[in-house]
């Protein structure tokens, strides 16, 4: 039997700065916080609600921690979602599991997102998804070969996303909006703009550059350690991340 939840925030105000910061992430509905660098709802909500209207067919295609279907789902669109770990589409069919007063449809795939052959050419009306930052999080410990979080190459990691950039130009509607949230790392102690280098490859798909959000990040797994470590070793903590919004035309 479908559980009863909050099913939408207390209070929500859409963003309209190039500047998010949510300090204290939302847990309405089933959204929780347990699957490792998922994005908040509160990201979502205001994507779905700025680039979606009601009845729009969305698609993630790494989908992990669920809380863009769940977000999709309570906003009344329909969704394909899909995901190279069998455990991220397992845990976001149970996350669905609620009921709400709408007749919006979802639905899973396991597929690998620079392959995404079963869908339609300009068919897509808003895709919005997380994808991982090469392997600062590796997702399935390195026993599923093509997931993208076993790349450490981040010229590797970015040939990879241009294949998932040119999938996602195709599929998507002309004149419809994709979203990607990506941060950047350091490697031997220097900075790496691995956002800005996934941008490049989205723009030679053929996307547009529409906006350049900046995300600030809190709770960040072992902070204490990282501070300290910043001070003996001086550098800075990376403490934001890029939200892109490309369009097709």
């Amino acid at each position: 039997m479908a559980k009863e939840f909050k099913l939408h925030p207390d209070d929500f105000e859409l963003e309209c700065t190039t500047v998010w910061a949510f300090e204290r992430r939302g847990n309405w509905a089933t959204h929780k916080s347990d699957w490792r660098g998922n994005w908040a709802p509160e990201v979502v909500r205001n994507l779905i609600l700025r680039y979606s209207k009601e009845g729009d067919v969305l698609l993630d295609p790494m989908i992990g921690g669920g809380t863009t279907a769940i977000e999709s789902r309570l906003l009344n669109r329909n969704i394909i979602y899909s995901d190279i770990n069998q455990i991220a589409l397992d845990r976001t069919k149970q996350s669905l599991e609620f009921s709400i007063d709408n007749n919006c449809w979802q639905r899973g795939f396991r597929w690998d997102a620079r392959s995404l052959n079963k869908i339609k050419n300009n068919s897509i009306d808003f895709v919005l998804t997380h994808p991982p930052y090469a392997d600062i999080i590796n997702y399935s410990n390195k026993e599923i070969e093509e997931d993208l979080s076993n790349i450490h190459s981040l010229t590797s990691f970015c040939d990879e996303m241009e294949k998932v950039a040119k999938e996602l130009f195709r599929i998507l509607k002309p004149g419809k909006f994709c979203a990607i949230l990506i941060g950047d790392t350091r490697r031997n102690k220097m900075y790496q703009p691995l956002a800005y280098m996934v941008m490049e490859r989205f723009l030679k798909s053929g996307f547009l550059l529409k906006e350049d959000i900046i995300k600030r990040q809190f709770n960040c797994k072992a902070t204490g350690f990282w501070v300290k470590k910043s001070q003996e070793s001086n550098f800075l903590l990376i403490m934001h991340e890029h939200l892109f919004i490309f369009q097709k035309q």
